[in-house]
């Protein structure tokens, strides 16, 4: 099985997760900061440095075969306040950052907001606020005009529903708010109503590159496909994370389904989805705009049918065994046998991966190109005299890429690959003992080890093909 010849394997970052500084150099403050402080945890300082070690990991980029690298810019180090004045220190970073990209023969796909909203923006409401979407869509201009030079690719977004489940749902983002099914449609629609506004943006000014937006995508299964209830809780599910989302991306506009679904659950809660047919105007136009679609993927879920109280507790620490999910009237998420879980109790299922690739190919015939922009796997890896034997991760990575290459054989057309993560960095509700790297990070010397897994990619980017 081989990948194209222009196939990208990339590796995955994010600028709070990985560059440290992240109140120097004249970047403001993010919601994350001062939540936090809040919660007493871990700081994303100085997370792998990468404000100072970029040079270096882009060079091991070079080494290893990497030959794309997922960036985000941050919202606060360009506008510290969100919008205004102007954080020139912050725009000569990303200026050199790219420029090295380019030394080392690595494409930059650049994402314009990776869960980082500036905190002024965020504490009037975030997304569910109008005023943080037009400032989105400025910042998103002024970058699109700063590094039209260097920057091909463009992505407005990163996980949109990662954004609305963890601040309304499950309550471990900022605002940690939990049950909101409400909040979490309308943060949605409203973030992909900034996306929309900023790809027309991007196509109206004629910038030569392509724009699209990264969807966190989990394929719904019933638990029991024989229980009709249980195949109804898989499609309140499915329409919560993936639907609602890829009807936004590739229609514009909702599917009567998916609007009955969000409504009914939604009013479950006394909520109402506000959708303005405004809204979806804008929508409908950046629909047709959109040059491709990045896909997190990682897991895939069983569902049954759920009455009960809420009950959502997150497994931050890798106890496994330890995470719960049941939302009332929504659905609860179940183990099933003869599937493995990480340490974190994500469920290790390939083969989803090519059924939600499938199934975006049948259901939304008019999508262009998809790029997997994460997928990986979190271990709890052993440093032994420099040694890293991350086993588990190659054959994580194997077996997803084995369906992948499925996936292209059945038509779908997957122009690259990103791993997450390309080194170690700061996880959000992990703090630093949940690892995804190729390349360990020593956080107290900043030392890159490359893993076993580095090795093992760099010869599939090199052969393009899959032992």
């Amino acid at each position: 099985m081989k990948f194209a010849e222009d196939f990208i394997f990339g590796g995955a970052t994010a600028a709070y997760q990985c560059e440290g500084s992240t109140r120097a150099y004249g970047k403001g403050v993010i919601s994350w900061d001062e939540f936090l402080e809040t919660k007493g945890r871990f700081q994303a300082d100085p997370a792998s440095d990468f404000y100072h070690q970029y040079p270096i990991d882009l060079k091991l980029c070079k080494m290893f075969g990497i030959n794309g690298i997922r960036i985000s810019i941050s919202w606060a180090r360009i506008f510290p306040k969100g919008s205004g004045e102007i954080n020139q220190e912050g725009i000569d970073f990303y200026h050199n950052l790219f420029k090295e990209c380019r030394k080392n023969d690595v494409d930059p796909f650049v994402t314009l907001h990776h869960f980082d909203t500036p905190i002024g923006l965020y504490k009037d409401g975030d997304f569910l606020n109008e005023h943080t979407i037009n400032a989105f869509v400025k910042y998103a201009e002024f970058c699109f005009e700063e590094f039209k030079d260097e920057v091909t690719y463009w992505f407005t977004f990163n996980e949109i529903w990662a954004v609305a489940t963890n601040q309304y749902i499950e309550g471990t983002f900022p605002y940690g708010e939990k049950y909101n099914v409400t909040k979490a449609f309308q943060a949605m629609h409203n973030m992909m109503l900034a996306h929309a506004k900023a790809v027309i943006l991007y196509k109206e000014k004629g910038y030569n590159g392509k724009i699209g937006v990264v969807q966190s995508l989990e394929y719904k299964y019933p638990y029991n496909e024989l229980k009709v209830e249980d195949i109804h809780a898989a499609k309140n599910e499915d329409v919560l994370q993936n639907q609602f989302l890829l009807d936004a991306t590739f229609l514009g506009e909702y599917s009567c389904e998916t609007l009955q679904v969000a409504n009914k659950l939604a009013s479950l809660q006394g909520g109402v989805i506000t959708i303005k047919e405004e809204d979806l105007k804008i929508m409908r136009k950046a629909a047709e705009l959109n040059d491709f679609m990045g896909m997190n993927y990682y897991q895939s879920r069983f569902i049954q049918a759920y009455d009960g109280e809420n009950d959502i507790f997150h497994n931050g620490t890798g106890e496994k065994g330890t995470s719960r999910f049941g939302l009332q009237g929504v659905g609860e998420r179940m183990e099933k046998d003869g599937i493995d879980r990480t340490d974190w109790d994500w469920l290790i299922h390939p083969e989803s991966m090519f059924d939600m690739l499938m199934r975006i190919k049948m259901q939304y015939p008019n999508y262009k190109e998809i790029y997997i922009t994460e997928n990986g796997m979190g271990y709890k890896d052993d440093f032994e005299n420099g040694v890293i034997d991350d086993s588990p991760r190659i054959d994580f990575v194997r077996r997803h890429l084995h369906y992948l290459l499925k996936a292209v054989e059945a038509g779908v057309n997957v122009k690259g690959y990103f791993i997450w993560s390309l080194m170690d960095m700061f996880s959000w509700t992990n703090g630093y003992n949940k690892r995804y790297g190729l390349f360990y990070i020593d956080y107290e010397t900043q030392k890159r080890y490359p893993k076993a897994s580095a090795y093992w990619y760099k010869r599939i980017s090199e052969t393009k093909e899959l032992e």
